[in-house]
Parts: structure tokens; C-alpha cells; sequence
């Protein structure tokens, strides 16, 4: 698998996620309904800047005490991001039916920017937010919590499912205040030129309906707009 440069991870990194959605959408890799998060996974830094990275997946659970054995598949999990060649993203799944205990916390973010790893998308709970933020850890979970309880890691490097994406290790995520997004590795050097089209191609009806003064808006000039906008998201 070919992965993008730091410089190209940082070219998406300019672009909100909802406009990669749409520049997605120009390669019909899959349906319009799929590829994303679901409302459940939330930005819990909203004012954090965009975050692209390649997948170290895990699946973890608080419910019932760990062993021995499993405290061998962290070290095993850690090992993955520092084996990542680009930047690494966690993406970890809570199997329990209800998040009782975080894996997240002061010690895993500061663990984790040891290893290169500054972002996590868990379907799971976070603590400790303060740390983290002044860390410059990023958090998208489906909520905060008060307590660790049995967190435990039962498999890494495996498919995991958070918010209803479906994400392999080495998927390219990009995520923002909105959710999260899975960039198809085989287009992902052309999704930063199909962004800018995807703003381009807004333009004739953002220009021509912020020229219009309040409550002017003439429907026949909107069609107009619209329609450019439709054959520029084609070209």
C-alpha cells in the first residue's frame, strides 16, 4: 500500500471533514450513506483543527478484570503505531454494550504522543479532559466518563466498528468537529484536488446569493447557480 506523505496528510488536514465527504463522492467507491461516522462519535475539542492518520485498531472492554495475557495485547497494540510508517490514528472500539470504563485517559495520551499517535476515534469514553487538551490529544468519543473500572484490551489489529464505520488497520481517517470519514486508499492522493473542486463548484450559489440583499433572492437566477454548481462537481 502506497501511503500519502507528511505533506499531502497535511494538505487534507486544510479541508473540513464534510468537505472530503463530498470530494468523495466524485470516485463512486461506495453509497452516500456509508464511509462515516455515525452522531453517536463527537468531537470532544470541537475547536481542534482537522486530523488525518492512518488506523492502529483495537477493541477494548471495562466490564470484568483483565489477565495476564490480555496485558500483552497492549504491548502488542502499542507496537503497531510505532510500526506505522505515517501518522498513526487509534481507532478503538468499546465491546461492552454500555461504555462503564475508559481506556482514555492522562496516561494513555501521554503514552500515546510518546509513541506519535495525537488523535483517537473510540465509540467508547474518555476522561481526563483537561489533560489531554493541554496535551494536544484529540478526542472523537460517544462519551466522558468518570472511571477506568476493568479497562482491558482483548484484540488489536483487527476490523473494528465505531459509530458504524467499519475500519481495517492502515485505513486513512480524517475527522473534525463534525465526525469522521475513511479516505479509500486507492484515491486518497486525488481527494485533496477533488476538495478544492468540491469548494469551487459551491461558489456560483454562495457568490450569487451573498451579493443578493436580504429577501431579493430571485428563484430563476438559483436555479442558474445551482445548475453551474451541479456540472462543476462533475468535471
Amino acid at each position: 500500500m502506497q501511503y500519502l506523505t507528511k505533506e499531502q496528510l497535511e494538505e487534507l488536514r486544510q479541508f473540513d471533514t464534510p468537505t472530503v465527504c463530498n470530494a468523495l463522492e466524485k470516485f463512486k467507491l461506495r453509497s452516500k450513506t456509508e464511509g462515516f461516522t455515525s452522531p453517536i462519535i463527537k468531537a470532544v475539542y470541537p475547536d481542534r483543527k482537522p486530523v488525518v492518520g492512518y488506523a492502529c485498531t483495537a477493541k477494548v472492554s471495562a466490564r470484568y478484570p483483565g489477565t495476564r495475557d490480555q496485558e500483552e495485547i497492549l504491548y502488542r497494540y502499542y507496537q503497531s503505531i510505532l510500526d506505522c510508517p505515517s501518522t498513526p490514528i487509534s481507532v478503538i472500539q468499546d465491546i461492552d454494550e454500555h461504555p462503564v470504563g475508559s481506556f482514555w485517559g492522562e496516561v494513555q495520551t501521554t503514552v500515546h504522543k510518546a509513541l506519535g499517535c495525537m488523535a483517537v476515534v473510540t465509540n467508547g469514553g474518555v476522561r481526563d479532559l483537561d489533560e489531554a487538551y493541554q496535551l494536544g490529544f484529540t478526542y472523537f468519543a460517544s462519551c466522558t466518563l468518570v472511571s477506568h473500572a476493568y479497562i482491558h484490551m482483548e484484540q488489536t489489529g483487527t476490523p473494528v466498528e465505531v459509530g458504524g464505520l467499519i475500519v481495517r488497520p492502515g485505513d486513512l481517517i480524517h475527522a473534525d468537529k463534525h465526525g469522521a470519514v475513511l479516505i479509500p486508499n486507492e484515491v486518497a492522493d486525488q481527494v485533496a484536488a477533488a476538495c478544492r473542486q468540491m469548494q469551487n463548484a459551491e461558489l456560483p450559489v454562495l457568490n450569487g446569493c451573498r451579493a443578493t440583499a436580504d429577501g431579493t433572492l430571485n428563484l430563476a437566477d438559483l436555479r442558474i447557480w445551482r445548475a453551474e454548481m451541479a456540472e462543476l462537481r462533475k468535471k
